[in-house]
């Protein structure tokens, strides 16, 4: 005798893209900021770091001094970006900011990681977003591929190695690795 099959709730055809999500900007200035960041952001050309900066500024972006974005580097809205003083941001960096993505000074953010601030709500048979702000605190390192979850907070001069997975807050001062993620001792002692 086969198993009844069990019918699914979920139901992606009544995903409503205009719920849960302000998008910040009007049509002609996110087709355009999607334009430049072909151009100057996604392509593998070492474009000048004042260049990058400018580009972003002209978009809303707040961006410090010493910013260092390389090549490849993929930011979704630069109108909801704040970024600190001497900060690095590694290759194929993905910043998937549907909400405020604060990252502060002498952050560095390696190649991969992907800050994913847009979200789901599987409880919903629509599924609506559930997004929220990522705020990456003075000094910490967010390693390479590492992904970091809506809502999070990464204390200040805290490590997140790399591969690591971050659904929940981080406090200051640790070395952190792992999913589920894992304290591992102090940086600085």
């Amino acid at each position: 005798m086969e198993a009844a099959k069990r019918q699914s709730k979920v139901n992606l055809g009544a995903f409503n893209s205009q719920i849960g999500l302000d998008r910040g900007a009007g049509k002609f200035k996110e087709i355009s900021w999607y334009f430049i960041k072909m151009i100057f952001f996604l392509s593998a050309m070492p474009y000048p770091n004042a260049l990058k900066k400018a580009l972003l500024q002209l978009f809303g972006a707040k961006v410090g001094s010493g910013v260092i974005i390389k090549p490849r580097v993929n930011i979704h809205f630069p109108w909801k970006l704040v970024i600190g003083n001497d900060v690095w941001i590694g290759e194929e960096a993905f910043l998937l900011n549907f909400e405020l993505l604060t990252i502060g000074d002498n952050v560095c953010v390696s190649q991969r990681a992907f800050l994913c601030g847009g979200n789901h709500d599987y409880r919903i048979p629509e599924m609506p977003y559930r997004n929220g702000p990522i705020r990456l605190m003075d000094g910490c390192w967010i390693g390479a591929n590492v992904f970091v979850s809506p809502g999070v907070t990464v204390g200040v001069d805290s490590i997140i190695t790399a591969g690591s997975v971050v659904t929940a807050d981080v406090a200051e001062n640790g070395i952190y690795k792992g999913n589920p993620l894992s304290y591992i001792k102090a940086r600085w002692i």
